[in-house]
């Protein structure tokens, strides 16, 4: 028996409480799972009082447009401008103010700017494809960036990722950490992905895709869509591990 095939025989039996809601440690659907699932239940560290009280997330450590992911460079990248706007809520709908929201995401032709990705789409020397911004007193945030293309990855056979931007979410401290992703509304790829799909829950799933926003759309300068990031509860947003990043 090989070493793979031991591995799919030890990791169905485990699994997270919520895997209705969130994707099961192990998807077989998505390949890389079976080398990052846990063979072991995990086990829970606390957090203690140096992890818990620092680094600071505060508003003099954001650059004025790194919120802007249009006006980081000299010139203007190529692609459909969007902003993408939102709040951070709890369980109880509460809001979360003053806490870090961290982006990443391919450009409009589907291609990052990092040395693994050598797909044959062309680089935009005017986007980098990162902001961040601290959510305001209301717990609202605000992006301005472009449209990201969809891509190809090796997982199945023509195997293309819808278009999506990466989510974190930080509390006040980076060991406090959530990670998720936003999908845009109608994308035909939908059907062949199994890292969004391996959200078993249609409501679940509905609450990674963002919703067109007309009336906070720019006219002839942006589209604009609202996502609404919920931390806890029966509305929670879906969440991924932090090593899941494709």
């Amino acid at each position: 028996m090989t070493q793979d095939a031991e591995r799919k025989l030890i990791l169905p039996s485990y699994r997270r409480d919520d895997v209705d809601a969130h994707p099961p440690l192990l998807s077989p659907g998505y390949r890389s799972t079976v080398s990052r699932a846990p063979q072991q239940p995990l086990t829970y560290l606390p957090q203690r009082l140096t992890e818990v009280t620092g680094p600071l997330l505060g508003e003099g450590r954001l650059g004025e447009l790194d919120h802007d992911l249009t006006r980081q460079h000299d010139g203007e990248p190529l692609g459909q401008r969007i902003i993408v706007h939102g709040r951070v809520l709890d369980g109880d709908g509460r809001v979360v103010p003053h806490t870090l929201v961290e982006i990443w995401q391919a450009n409009a032709a589907g291609r990052y700017r990092h040395a693994a990705d050598t797909w044959p789409a062309p680089l935009d020397p005017n986007f980098t494809g990162v902001g961040r911004a601290l959510t305001d007193a209301d717990g609202r945030y605000r992006f301005v960036t472009v449209q990201p293309g969809a891509y190809p990855w090796r997982n199945h056979d023509n195997a293309w990722r819808p278009a999506h931007i990466h989510f974190s979410l930080f509390g006040r401290a980076f060991t406090q950490r959530l990670v998720t992703q936003m999908y845009f509304p109608g994308d035909p790829l939908f059907f062949q992905d199994p890292i969004f799909n391996s959200v078993r829950d249609e409501r679940a799933r509905q609450r990674m895709v963002a919703r067109y926003d007309h009336a906070a759309t720019r006219p002839e300068w942006a589209l604009a869509y609202e996502f609404d990031i919920v931390l806890r509860g029966r509305e929670a947003t879906v969440f991924e591990d932090e090593d899941d990043d494709e």
